[in-house]
């Protein structure tokens, strides 16, 4: 095989793993959502996610020594924005993350498939 030939291979490997893994992916989606839209399961994981986007601003307030002196206004507000969307991310990927197992688990499971069938094409079982 020269390495044209094998690059080629591998390339088309690779572009396999991927479709596999998106489709995957939209697979696991669809399980979870059972028919349903993604739009109202996003909405109550943004009511839900307030609680730790409000701790992490005040964890970022406090954090950015408001009563010290010499610290800027500035300094206050970045550090409470930080600390809001820190929690934010947190609060959103706990509330999601019954989907998100969803999903990587369907494009695990799509991608092992792939993987399989290519370990059997380049380690061929002869049952002779």
């Amino acid at each position: 095989m020269t390495l044209r030939e094998w690059s080629k291979s591998e390339i088309d490997y690779g572009r396999k793993l991927v479709q596999s893994g998106l489709a995957g992916a939209r697979s696991g989606r669809q399980n979870f959502l059972d028919g349903k839209t993604l739009d109202p399961f996003i909405a109550d994981s943004l009511r839900h996610s307030w609680l730790p986007t409000a701790i992490g601003a005040c964890i970022g307030l406090l954090a950015s020594e408001p009563g010290k002196r010499g610290g800027s206004a500035g300094k206050v507000l970045g550090c409470t924005l930080l600390g809001g969307v820190i929690g934010f991310t947190a609060g959103m990927a706990w509330e999601t993350r019954s989907l998100m197992r969803s999903v990587a688990s369907g494009a695990a499971s799509e991608v092992g498939k792939v993987r399989d069938e290519h370990w059997f094409e380049t380690h061929p079982i002869d049952y002779a």
